[in-house]
């Protein structure tokens, strides 16, 4: 996961991480962490998407092929 683009993502749309959390019913801590590993559930996942507007999700929570 990129976790730049991400916390890019949240910064564009007007959110602090802390938001994020409250919105995912999480709490900071917990958000903090996840961010930090990229371990999303994939219903936290699909909620960040559409919290965010994220057009390409695979851009974000991917990394790249590197083969």
């Amino acid at each position: 996961m990129k976790t730049n683009k991400l916390h890019g993502k949240i910064v564009e749309c007007g959110f602090t991480k802390a938001d994020i959390a409250k919105r995912l019913s999480l709490s900071e801590k917990t958000f903090y962490t996840k961010m930090k590993n990229g371990n999303f559930k994939l219903n936290e996942a699909k909620q960040l998407i559409q919290l965010l507007k994220i057009d390409n999700p695979n851009d974000i929570f991917f990394e790249d092929d590197v083969t």
